[in-house]
C-alpha cells in the first residue's frame, strides 16, 4: 500500500482546495518546530559568520538587526496572503495569480532554485562536522581530514542527501518525529556555547562590548553593506516553510502565518546574543581566531568550539550535526511542495501533483533530492570554496523570490489597502517597503558579483563566480519555463489556475 500512488485532479475555480496532503495534522508548535529547523540557527552561523564578518567587520549585530526587518515587513505580507489564500505553493501561486502566469513561474523557480542550493549546501557542512564528531570522538585527528578528499565528500554528502529524502518520503509523522529532539538540542549547545564565550579568557586584542557595533551607518560602504545584508538575510531564511505546510496545517487561515511571525522573532534574539558573544571572545583580527582570519571564516564553530567550550567541544560537532539533519529533512518540504503546486496547476507535468499513501508528494520529493545532490557535485568540482559563493547566489536567490511576493501581496489587495489602517500597513506599506529593500539588496550584490574578487575570489574567465551562479540559474528557469509553455500552454494561458479568492477573503 505504501508504494501505491494517487493523483488529486486539479480543482479550477478553487484556490488551494485539497490537493490530497494531510490535512489538518501540523499545530502552532509544531509549524514553529519546522520553522527553526528549516533556519537551521547553527549551521546557519557556523556557514555565514565568517562571510559577514568579512563584509562588515564588527558591525555584525547592526546587520543582523537590519537583516530582519525586511524579512519580519515581507513575513506580514506572507501572513495577510496565507490568510486569504492558504496554497502550499505560496510564492508560485499567490505571485501568478497577482502578475499572471509567466511571473508566477518565474517566482516559483527562483524559490526551488534557493532550497536547492540550501539543501546541497547543508549537506556539505554535515559532512565537514560528521567527519569532525569521527576525529572527536575516536581522537583520531586525521579522520577531520577526510572531507577534504573530494571522492568521500561528495560520496558522503550524496548519502546524507538520499537518508534525508528517505525519511521526508516516509511522511511527515516521521519527519516531525525527530525534530524536536533535535531543534532543542541545537538552541540548548547553542546558548551553552555564547554562555562560555562571554565567560572564557578572550584574545589580548579583543575589545570589549561597545553599542557602536549595531550601528549600520558605520559600515564602510554601501557595497559592503548590502553583500552584509545578503548573507544576514540567508541566516534568517527558512521560516517561509511554516506557510509551505499551511494545507497540511490546523486553522490553515491562521496558524501558519502566527507561526511564521513567531519563528522569525525568535530567531532574531538567538543571533544576536551569538553574534555579540562571538564578537566578544574572538574579535574580527586577521590571525589567531580572530573572525576576522580566512581560515576561521570557512567554518567559524569548527574553530572556536575546542577554545570555547574545551573538552565539551564534541557537542558543538553534535549540534551542527543535529541542526543539518533536522534542516535536511525539514527543508525538503518547501521545493517538493513548491514542484507539488506547479504541477498541480498544470505548470510542470502532473506526475509532479501525485502523492504517495502517506499524504506525501513523493516524486516532487525525490526531483529535489537529485537537483540538490547534483548542485553540490558540480559545485564542488568548480570551486574550493563551495560553502561561502553559495550562500551569497543563495541570498541573491532568497531576496529575489521574497521582493516578487511582497510586491504580489500589494497588487493582491490592492482594491482593499484603504479600508483600514490595518490593510494599509500590514498589506500595502510593510510588504512594500520589504519589498523594495530585498530588490535594491539584490541588484547591488548582482553588480558587485559582476567583479572576480567577489565573495570567495573565485571567477570564470574574469567573472565573478556568485554573479555566474546565480545567472546560470535564472537562464536555466527561463530556459525550463519557455519548454513547459510549449508542452503545457494551458497554464501559461490561465486556464488551470482557477479564479481568485472570493472577493470577501481579500477584505
Amino acid at each position: 500500500m505504501s508504494e501505491q500512488f494517487t493523483e488529486q485532479a486539479t480543482v479550477v475555480g478553487a484556490p488551494g482546495g485539497n490537493k490530497g496532503l494531510a490535512q489538518g495534522s501540523l499545530g502552532f508548535l509544531a509549524c514553529v518546530v519546522l520553522g527553526i529547523s528549516t533556519i537551521a540557527p547553527v549551521y546557519t552561523l557556523t556557514g555565514a559568520l565568517g562571510p559577514t564578518v568579512r563584509e562588515v567587520g564588527t558591525q555584525l549585530p547592526a546587520v543582523f538587526l537590519v537583516g530582519f526587518l525586511p524579512m519580519l515587513l515581507v513575513a506580514l505580507g506572507y501572513r495577510e496572503l496565507n490568510a486569504a489564500d492558504p496554497d502550499s505553493g505560496t510564492s508560485f501561486t499567490w505571485s501568478a495569480r497577482a502578475f499572471g502566469p509567466t511571473i508566477g513561474w518565474i517566482g516559483g523557480w527562483g524559490m526551488v532554485a534557493a532550497t536547492t542550493i540550501v539543501l546541497s549546501n547543508l549537506a556539505g557542512v554535515a559532512v565537514d562536522f560528521f567527519y569532525l564528531f569521527l576525529a572527536q570522538l575516536l581522537g583520531q585527528p586525521d579522520l577531520a581530514e577526510l572531507s577534504a578528499v573530494l571522492w568521500i565528500n561528495v560520496l558522503t554528502c550524496c548519502l546524507f542527501i538520499a537518508l534525508a529524502v528517505w525519511i521526508c518520503c516516509r511522511g511527515l509523522a516521521t519527519t516531525l518525529g525527530v525534530q524536536y529532539g533535535l531543534v532543542a538540542l541545537q538552541i540548548l549547545v547553542l546558548l551553552g556555547f555564547c554562555l562560555a564565550a562571554f565567560s572564557a579568557e578572550t584574545q589580548a586584542q579583543v575589545p570589549a562590548f561597545d553599542w557602536h557595533w549595531f550601528n549600520p551607518l558605520a559600515i564602510e560602504s554601501f557595497s559592503a553593506f548590502a553583500a552584509g545584508l545578503a548573507l544576514s538575510i540567508f541566516v534568517y531564511w527558512g521560516w517561509d516553510v511554516c506557510l509551505t505546510v499551511t494545507e497540511e496545517a490546523v486553522s490553515s487561515h491562521a496558524v501558519p502565518g502566527r507561526a511564521a511571525t513567531c519563528t522569525v522573532l525568535l530567531i532574531l534574539l538567538l543571533y544576536l546574543l551569538t553574534a555579540i558573544a562571538t564578537l566578544t571572545f574572538a574579535g574580527v583580527e586577521e590571525s589567531g581566531l580572530g573572525l576576522g582570519n580566512p581560515a576561521i571564516q570557512e567554518n567559524v564553530f569548527a574553530h572556536l568550539a575546542g577554545p570555547v567550550l574545551g573538552p565539551l567541544a564534541i557537542l558543538m560537532s553534535v549540534a551542527v550535526l543535529a541542526s543539518t539533519a533536522a534542516s535536511l529533512q525539514s527543508t525538503f518540504i518547501t521545493p517538493a511542495r513548491t514542484l507539488f503546486a506547479m504541477g498541480h496547476y498544470r505548470a510542470l507535468p502532473k506526475r509532479f501533483a501525485r502523492v504517495s499513501a502517506a499524504q506525501i508528494p513523493r516524486f516532487a520529493t525525490l526531483c529535489a533530492g537529485l537537483a540538490a545532490g547534483g548542485f553540490y557535485v558540480g559545485m564542488r568540482l568548480l570551486s574550493d570554496n563551495v560553502l561561502a559563493d553559495t550562500i551569497t547566489a543563495l541570498g541573491m536567490m532568497i531576496c529575489f523570490y521574497y521582493a516578487l511576493t511582497a510586491f504580489a501581496c500589494v497588487w493582491f489587495f490592492r482594491h482593499s489597502l484603504l479600508d483600514s489602517l490595518r490593510h494599509f500597513l500590514l498589506r500595502g506599506l510593510c510588504p512594500l517597503l520589504g519589498g523594495a529593500a530585498l530588490a535594491i539588496i539584490f541588484l547591488q550584490t548582482a553588480i558587485d558579483s559582476l567583479s572576480p574578487e567577489f565573495g570567495s575570489g573565485s571567477h570564470i574567465a574574469g567573472v565573478g563566480l556568485v554573479f555566474v551562479i546565480a545567472m546560470v540559474i535564472f537562464l536555466l528557469g527561463v530556459a525550463l519555463m519557455l519548454l513547459f509553455r510549449w508542452r503545457a500552454p494551458a497554464f501559461f494561458a490561465g486556464q488551470t489556475l482557477g479564479e481568485e479568492p472570493p472577493r470577501k477573503a481579500l477584505r
